[in-house]
């Protein structure tokens, strides 16, 4: 049987519940349906897919087509359907915690790859700001450094070699309720609830994971 994610919204609800200040509980829990969302399409896209391979002849234009076919769709959603899960569940894994200056190896990093915390928050702030879905703090390990990179849609972060360790969700529906369209103030309180012992552990985890 075809692999299948695990919903976490509960999990998730629990990690960050009144612990986030001007970010509602109730946008949280709005915010995770969407989560749930991409984590049934996910799992319906992986037994669509065990499905196809019992047929699957690369011959076939209706099956394999770089124009238009069923494996390209499905893998093409595949990627937006999991970046959706893996994403959000950054984002609520990295919140709800007590804010203020980082902790552990992500300061050295931080202060090794922008000078210092105020520099990062500047530059993360910004990349928030220009970004249309995402914004994620990831680690590169060619450099060795820390890089703020931005995305606009689930599936637009595709750096090779870059490992996310924090991610910010910049889509309307993660602040409008509480802040309408202030942007940079939601993104203000995101940094006073930042979990610096979990950006820690995604940093330590092998490909994001945690």
């Amino acid at each position: 049987m075809a692999y299948q994610y695990e919903n976490k919204q509960e999990a998730l609800l629990a990690k960050v519940k009144g612990k986030t200040g001007k970010i509602s509980d109730k946008t949280h829990e709005e915010h995770l349906k969407l989560y749930t969302g991409y984590v049934n399409k996910t799992n319906a896209i992986l037994k669509e897919l065990e499905e196809l391979q019992k047929t699957l002849d690369p011959a076939n234009p209706a099956q394999a087509n770089q124009i238009f076919s069923s494996l390209r769709s499905l893998k093409v959603d595949f990627s937006f359907a999991l970046g959706g899960v893996i994403n959000h569940e950054i984002y609520f894994q990295v919140l709800g915690g007590a804010g203020g200056a980082p902790t552990g190896k992500v300061a050295e990093l931080i202060d090794k790859s922008f000078g210092s915390f105020e520099a990062y928050k500047k530059d993360l702030k910004a990349t928030g700001i220009a970004a249309r879905g995402w914004a994620w703090t990831c680690y590169d390990s060619r450099s060795g450094l820390l890089f703020n990179h931005l995305g606009d849609s689930q599936n637009t972060f595709l750096v090779w070699g870059s490992k996310p360790i924090l991610a910010l969700d910049t889509y309307e529906h993660a602040y409008y309720a509480d802040f309408f369209t202030g942007r940079g103030a939601y993104i203000d309180e995101f940094f006073n609830r930042i979990d610096w012992a979990a950006v820690n552990a995604f940093l330590e985890a092998p490909c994001g994971g945690k």
